[in-house]
């Protein structure tokens, strides 16, 4: 099988194995769809934003408030009297703890410690399958492996929430594909299908055509592809060395010019007065002229 290293732009994202025959309709097809699924378990695990993590987020401070309730002070909920109907439905298994959302995005009622633990272990666990350090210790990141990952992550949230999530919940809607992130960054990391291309040796592999026509009937080899949307032109060539090998290559002219240095601090001349160095010791040994100190004794 041809491994292909799967990058956007200069940033490494998952390995991916295929035959020599599968055409470059079906690599972009299931490339595309792994790349989308890897962002969706990581917008559910750390949020649309840096900001916010989702699943800590619910772990922490139980489950998403309505649109109409989000980042309200209590007297402004209870002078517009509103109440979120969904907080006796959606309750954590084993009893809630109450802890309030600061920013009121939450309605505060957490599940207990034992819960928590749950769903922080299984974002660990749901990262791990699909992180990028997968690609460092060559393991290949498949449709079936994003899958687990997300069923993995539907599993924690079953149990610690039996009666499911309110149907506004940015968790449930990223399970159920009506996730809405339109006018959101992570809606421009999305790719979509026929917009995508899949260039590789700065040749961009057309549709149509199969994997053997680039690089031939050899299944043994590795290749670095580069997918991007189409009209952004030709990707940049990947450069000569990687950062290991660039800083490996520092190290070493680093320690050469310590070494010249040291030689040029001890190249001198006082070895000359070392009687080891003198050419005319052994003729003066044969002569018996050795030894011989002058002035009294």
């Amino acid at each position: 099988m041809v491994i292909l290293h799967v990058k956007r732009g200069d940033e490494s994202h998952f390995l991916f194995s295929a035959g020599v025959h599968e055409t470059v309709d079906v690599l972009v097809r299931d490339i595309t769809a792994i790349f989308n699924g890897r962002l969706k378990v990581g917008r559910i695990c750390a949020g649309r934003s840096l900001l916010v993590a989702e699943m800590a987020e619910l772990a922490e401070h139980g489950i998403t408030l309505p649109p109409n309730m989000q980042g309200l002070t209590d007297e402004q909920l209870v002078d517009l009297k509103l109440k979120d109907e969904w907080e006796d439905k959606c309750v954590p298994s084993g009893g809630a703890v109450f802890k309030k959302d600061d920013i009121g995005r939450r309605n505060g009622h957490a599940p207990n410690d034992k819960m928590k633990a749950v769903l922080l272990k299984t974002v660990d666990e749901a990262k791990a399958l699909i992180s990028k350090k997968q690609a460092e210790v060559n393991v290949c990141v498949t449709m079936a492996v994003v899958k687990e990952a997300l069923d993995q992550l539907r599993g924690a949230v079953m149990i610690a929430y039996p009666m499911g999530l309110p149907p506004h919940d940015p968790i449930r809607m990223e399970f159920e594909d009506c996730e809405d992130l339109s006018g959101t960054q992570a809606s421009l990391q999305v790719l979509e299908e026929s917009e995508c291309q899949l260039w590789w040796a700065a040749k961009e592999m057309q549709r149509g055509k199969k994997l053997q026509d680039y690089i031939g009937k050899n299944d043994k080899t590795k290749l670095v592809v580069k997918i991007q949307k189409k009209g952004q032109g030709a990707p940049a060539r990947e450069p000569l060395v990687t950062n290991e090998q660039h800083k490996q290559m520092m190290l070493h002219y680093y320690r050469r010019q310590e070494e010249l240095k040291k030689l040029e601090e001890a190249d001198d001349d006082s070895y000359m007065d070392s009687e080891w160095s003198d050419r005319q010791a052994l003729k003066r040994q044969f002569q018996g002229l050795t030894n011989i100190k002058w002035g009294p004794r």
